[in-house]
């Protein structure tokens, strides 16, 4: 075994996780799902049946990732992070009976390559959050957050732009919808309300 789980952890035996992967303390991780290899699950995570992540993703403590989400490589997910599964969510159907399983269609949420979510953001299903996107805390995303976006608030709203160092970059001066990260100078490009790195 190339991957450490805590005692208190729940794997199920069909889920799949990678090398180099750590499970702490009672994180549970659901039948079928699936780990890329270097991933920390923290203590009291959850991870649905069948959900996908990729490799050196970081689910912090209590982070909730209800299927059918998929994660791509270097995503991170804040403490007590949720990414809910159902847009209009019931307990029982119009009858007053106990919804099971198949009463009703998981939706996913997507979280593309490199993204952040802050500590207690909720992602509604079904959106996206592209490439490199941070999440600020708190905040709620109930619609596709585009590659490179700075998202803040209750709906979530693009407040800036995020390279891939995770700082807010900054326009440069005499070329508008250029941007340029102040940490490593990495240059981008804002097109038809994207944002593109230059090669």
């Amino acid at each position: 075994m190339d991957f450490k789980v805590q005692p208190t952890a729940q794997v199920d035996e069909t889920a799949t996780i990678g090398a180099g992967t750590t499970v702490w303390d009672l994180a549970q991780i659901r039948e079928d799902a699936r780990l890329g290899s270097g991933c920390i699950v923290g203590r009291g995570a959850y991870v649905g049946p069948g959900v996908r992540i990729g490799d050196n993703v970081k689910l912090q403590n209590y982070a909730l990732v209800y299927e059918p989400a998929v994660l791509g490589d270097g995503v991170f997910v804040g403490p007590a992070a949720v990414l809910t599964n159902d847009y209009f969510p019931r307990s029982v159907d119009r009858e007053g009976r106990l919804k099971r399983g198949g009463d009703w269609e998981a939706v996913a949420v997507e979280v593309a390559e490199g993204a952040s979510l802050g500590a207690r953001s909720v992602c509604v299903a079904p959106v996206r959050v592209g490439r490199w996107a941070l999440v600020a805390a708190g905040a709620v995303v109930t619609r596709d957050v585009p590659d490179h976006a700075l998202v803040a608030g209750v709906p979530a709203r693009r407040i800036g732009w995020v390279g891939r160092a995770g700082v807010r970059l900054v326009e440069r001066e005499g070329e508008p919808g250029a941007w340029e990260c102040p940490e490593t100078g990495a240059r981008y490009d804002e097109k038809d309300g994207g944002l593109v790195e230059r090669a």
